[in-house]
């Protein structure tokens, strides 16, 4: 079975997620997908909300799917690492194949992650990209992992977390539907999130 590994701060999680799983499926990339949830001391983010509640939302999303499933491996007291991610489910899926799911903006800079040069060695890595994204440039870049990495060819989008906690602060409620199930804006709303 080829398990997707999808981390991300899900701050909000949004429909573009959910689509982008759906899609990797549809398309045979992959026959199951990971939600990870990065952990509340990842140092890049400051405006996270509680695990709990992203995990919460997550669990909405994916309920849907058979072939989703949120993991909180990374609700840690310290810092989780992608490395340590991919190699605890490698272990805890030894008759599998994992993959990472990856944007390009991130993939441009995995080198200098921690242990990043062996995400690119021991990992397949499939690549979403966005209109904004100089694929070219990075792929030239990492050319000697050519191999592992695989680019979807998946809608470009161009939606973001950030946007959307902005309409939520904003009151525009009406506007999420093209964002958010419907089951998240009501969680969202219940719990007094983003506002």
């Amino acid at each position: 079975m080829k398990i997707g590994i999808f981390g991300g701060s899900f701050n909000p999680p949004h429909n573009m997620h959910i689509n982008i799983g759906e899609e990797l499926i549809k398309q045979g990339y992959l026959d199951k997908i990971i939600f990870v949830p990065t952990g509340i001391k990842y140092k890049y983010k400051s405006n996270l909300l509680p695990n709990e509640n992203r995990f919460d939302m997550l669990k909405i999303l994916t309920q849907k799917n058979k072939n989703f499933s949120v993991s909180n491996y990374e609700f840690s007291e310290n810092v989780v690492y992608t490395c340590e991610t991919l190699d605890y489910f490698k272990n805890k899926y030894l008759n599998d194949e994992i993959y990472f799911i990856c944007g390009a903006d991130n993939l441009s800079y995995i080198d200098k992650w921690k242990n990043g040069e062996e995400i690119l060695k021991n990992y397949k890595i499939i690549v979403i990209a966005r209109n904004t994204d100089n694929l070219e440039s990075i792929l030239k870049k990492y050319s000697k992992y050519t191999d592992n990495i695989l680019v979807a060819r998946i809608p470009p989008y161009d939606l973001s977390s950030t946007e959307i906690r902005k309409l939520i602060s904003d009151g525009k409620y009406h506007l999420l539907d093209k964002y958010l199930d419907c089951d998240i804006t009501d969680y969202i709303i219940e719990n007094n999130l983003y506002m």
